[in-house]
């Protein structure tokens, strides 16, 4: 029965291969030079193959098995260094993972920018999503099924830090018959239309209504399907400007002038348990989404974000 390869093994295989040679490979793990040629005459015995082709060359070259063991052992090496690194990051504190639960009206831009650099910063952290809409942020964080959440609801035993903003605009397709108006519609004009609204999928906003204008309202449970419906020319709501900045430009999605509210901005809050402070990661987290939604607010075109309105509208 083979013996399983050593990491000492393959470690002085990795050397071997980076240097170039047994002696500079002794010199970099501080052995002799006939340590590392017995730890890899007794590597190949193991294996039953050979590694490194010794006759007619001045230094070892690798044969095409020991290219292939030897990419083996780069991930072999990799795995144990993330390891090390993850118990040392536990000592210091450094969370296993983080559960972030994220509404969806939080610009898809800024989270994957902060994610992005999430991973980077945290390459032993890692990271459960969830995204959701009004109450089910919430209710993740209170139940503990996540560490932070990032929503506009506030109606709830958690400590809230308001990381920013975020804009709601009304719209509808081109040949929708309030965007053939062309004019500013009267609140009493839009009754009879149907609005399509994303609904709460936890319980914790039942019976309450955001912004809902009309008398015939179509409930969703996501903002994507909102999204196509109302570019398909079905019924008339509100997206967030980052989600619709090409179908209005291209003409897809008309901007609607209401005469109860244009543009709606609510504030936008990170949130966890009173009895859980965040980890370092969290905390992070938290700390990067301020930073970036202050600057994707301050660095959109004027004629999506520039105006300031009370409640956030119908979602």
């Amino acid at each position: 029965m083979q013996a399983n390869p050593t990491l000492d093994q393959l470690q002085v295989l990795l050397a071997v291969a980076e240097t170039g040679s047994f002696s500079a490979a002794g010199r970099k793990l501080n052995r002799a030079q006939s340590v590392i040629s017995y730890t890899i005459a007794n590597l190949e015995a193991q294996l039953g193959v050979k590694l490194f082709e010794r006759e007619g060359t001045r230094e070892p070259q690798l044969t095409e098995m020991g290219k292939a063991v030897l990419e083996d052992a780069r991930r072999m090496s990799g795995v144990l260094q993330r390891i090390r690194s993850r118990v040392e990051h536990h000592a210091r504190g450094l969370e296993s993972e983080v559960a972030l639960s994220i509404d969806v009206t939080l610009p898809a831009p800024v989270l994957i920018a902060v994610l992005k650099a999430f991973e980077a910063k945290f390459p032993t952290v890692t990271l459960r999503l969830s995204v959701g809409t009004l109450g089910l942020i919430v209710d993740q964080v209170v139940k503990g099924e996540a560490d932070i959440g990032v929503g506009g609801i506030t109606d709830a035993d958690v400590r809230l830090i308001e990381i920013g903003d975020v804009t709601l605009v009304p719209v509808a397709a081109p040949d929708h018959p309030l965007a053939r108006l062309k004019r500013t519609v009267a609140q009493e004009e839009l009754r009879d239309h149907v609005q399509l609204v994303v609904i709460d999928q936890s319980r914790r906003t039942a019976g309450k209504d955001f912004g809902v204008f009309a008398y015939r309202t179509w409930r969703l449970t996501d903002m994507h399907t909102k999204h196509l419906m109302l570019r398909s020319g079905v019924g008339w709501g509100s997206l967030p400007p980052w989600m619709i900045a090409d179908d209005l430009a291209q003409g897809r999605l008309v901007e609607l002038e209401l005469e109860s509210f244009s543009k709606a901005r609510g504030p936008l809050y990170a949130m966890h348990r009173n009895d859980r402070n965040p980890g370092p990661a969290a905390s992070w987290l938290i700390g990067e989404f301020k930073q970036h939604l202050g600057c994707f607010n301050e660095y959109a075109p004027d004629e999506v974000l520039a105006k300031e309105h009370s409640p956030l509208a119908a979602r």
